[in-house]
């Protein structure tokens, strides 16, 4: 029994199932889809299926769109052939083979329903809607910051930046980011308004302004927006540029540092003494330095007080002291200041002592002793006249003296910690003493009636003068402690009989020496030069003397030395002072040559 009502069951489920299964079969169906997504510019192209019992077909094809809630035909395909309206659409409408409809340079006023009915006879009328969707992606965001700046005292929520997206369809959504996190509205510190705005194209432009209140740790925030839309049932998004709006804060900390460094410091140096705040814009400065009975000296009228900098000119030892900067924040009025001790190094009283202080004479021993004030520590060194270093520390011992040691001697005090600071102080050793004859004419070869130079060198201090024992005309040169003199005479009867007397003398006391003049015969056939002697020239003389004055137990001074050749030589070339400090050793050829016989007496 139950068997059978299971059967009965069945047979009747089948055969349920093969009624409605011919009953749609027996039906027109239209099918299209639901959604079509075009950017605007493009072509739509929206597809139309349909299944006709039997396989008849179709009377005609009607393609529509609705109108706010009234049906448009956009064409009828009847017979095979297509019949256009006349609508906003003609001229952009194609119907492919497959009965699809393309539409071209579509807009965003294309976005509405599509309707595709088909007519088939006696099995009636079947259609299917469309949605056509039409997109424009948004131009990059363009972000542009509050050039004016904004104040972290702000009572008002100052304004941060402003955001634009053009052209899009449909509207998108702007978002604010700080730093790359994004910012949400919140009640009195961020707010976020933004406006929509419909172009006559259709497309939609977004402005978005944020404003937010800020800390002065935003002096180094970086801002941007980000434009959000549908693409495809996908979510995109397009950034801005990254910007920084200045922020103004009042100071906290203030700095005051001497440039250069204090510890280098030194007298006549430039220095600046730069002062430094942290707030934005930056405070009115002053500068002061404390005087006398702590009693502070406005010096603001000397220095920038815009950039903060007091520049001090050629400092000296009164430049020292403490120096403040004060800052005034013209927003609240508040004052900050801060003061650093300015240390300018220098050398003073520089001072050379001699012992003894009598004055010298030759054998005797001096001892010089260079002293100066400093606050840091010193350095002594002694050099000669000639800036040839002699000796450290800040004494000089000086033995056995003779006249060739009188020289100005140089204490320069160096402090070796401050780079550049140096003094020097000079002093004269002047060593005393009767004259000494260093060098004569004599024995001297003459020829009865000829005009000789009779020539006498003597070294003394004070200054000498020479006196001669005949009567001629004399020259004299002077150089550092010698003295020579020539006396242009007429050789006579007298003059070879006695001979000359050269006389030096000075305070001290006298020296003198006799020239003895000699008669030189000539022999016949043979020059008046000495046989086998050539007269040199002033370059050879000049190169034998260089030669030899390494050796020579004295040399002559160079301008002295050519000049007295000129005066016993009127024959050579040489020149009357020849400039320089070449010192000539001339004893090998003064003693060869009979035109030259000037004869050295060491």
């Amino acid at each position: 029994m139950a068997g059978g009502r299971r059967a009965a069951g069945l047979a009747l489920g089948w055969g349920c199932c093969l009624l409605l299964c011919c009953a749609a079969a027996s039906k027109l169906e239209v099918s299209t889809p639901a959604v079509v997504e075009v950017e605007s510019g493009g072509t739509a192209r929206i597809e139309c299926n349909f299944y006709i019992p039997g396989n008849d077909s179709y009377t005609y094809i009607d393609w529509s769109y609705i109108d706010h809630n009234n049906r448009v035909r956009l064409c009828r395909i009847m017979g095979g052939k297509l019949l256009e309206e006349n609508t906003d659409y003609k001229g952009r409408l194609s119907v492919g083979e497959d009965k699809a409809l393309s539409i071209s340079r579509v807009t965003v006023q294309d976005a509405r329903t599509f309707v595709c009915q088909v007519g088939a006879g006696s099995y009636g009328t079947g259609e299917n809607h469309t949605e056509l969707h039409i997109y424009k992606v948004p131009e990059a965001p363009e972000i542009v910051a509050n050039t004016g700046g904004v104040s972290v005292q702000s009572s008002d929520i100052p304004q941060i930046a402003q955001c634009v997206s053009r052209n899009s369809f449909p509207p998108p959504n702007i978002t604010w980011h700080k730093n790359g996190e994004q910012l949400q509205p919140e009640e009195k510190m961020v707010k976020i308004p933004a406006t929509l705005t419909r172009e006559s194209s259709g497309l939609y432009t977004v402005s978005s302004t944020l404003f937010a209140h800020v800390t002065r740790e935003d002096r180094n925030s970086l801002y941007h927006c980000t434009v959000h839309y549908w693409l495809r049932g996908q979510r995109h998004a397009a950034e801005s540029r990254r910007v920084n709006v200045t922020v103004y804060y009042p100071a906290q900390h203030v700095k005051l540092q001497v440039m250069p460094s204090s510890a280098l410091v030194k007298e006549g140096d430039d220095v600046k003494l730069v002062c430094e705040a942290d707030g934005n814009p930056a405070p009115v400065f002053s500068f002061y330095k404390r005087g006398l009975a702590g009693i502070w000296q406005d010096l603001t009228s000397l220095a920038d007080t815009n950039s903060g900098v007091l520049n001090l000119h050629s400092v000296n030892k009164n430049s020292s002291g403490l120096y403040k900067c004060q800052t005034l924040d013209l927003d609240d009025m508040t004052q900050l200041e801060k003061d650093v001790e300015l240390v300018v190094n220098y050398i003073e009283g520089v001072r050379v002592k001699m012992e003894p202080s009598s004055p010298l004479r030759e054998g005797d021993s001096v001892k010089l002793s260079c002293n100066a004030h400093s606050p840091v520590p010193l350095n002594y060194q002694w050099s000669d006249e000639e800036g040839r270093k002699v000796t450290e520390g800040n004494q000089l011992f000086l033995n056995n003296l003779t006249f060739e040691t009188s020289s100005n001697f140089s204490c320069k005090v160096i402090a070796p910690s401050v780079p550049g600071l140096e003094q020097s102080k000079q002093v004269a050793v002047a060593v005393q003493g009767k004259p000494r004859i260093v060098a004569i004419s004599s024995p001297l070869y003459v020829r009865q009636d000829e005009v000789v130079n009779l020539t006498c060198k003597a070294i003394a201090f004070p200054r000498p003068s020479v006196h001669w024992n005949v009567n001629g005309t004399a020259h004299e040169y002077v150089e550092n402690q010698h003295i020579a003199s020539s006396l242009t005479v007429r050789v006579n009867h007298d003059l070879l009989r006695a001979g000359a007397m050269c006389r030096v003398s000075n305070a001290l006391g006298v020296s003198e020496k006799h020239i003895q003049l000699l008669v030189e015969s000539i022999r016949k056939g043979q020059s008046p030069h000495r046989a086998g002697c050539v007269q040199p020239s002033a370059q050879a003389l000049v190169g034998a003397c260089q030669r030899r004055e390494s050796r020579s137990p004295l040399a002559w001074g160079g301008s002295l030395g050519c000049w007295l050749l000129h005066r016993v030589c009127p024959y050579s070339s040489l020149p009357a002072k020849p400039g320089g400090k070449q010192r000539l050793c001339l004893r090998l050829f003064l003693q060869r040559c009979e035109s030259c016989p000037l004869v050295l007496s060491l």
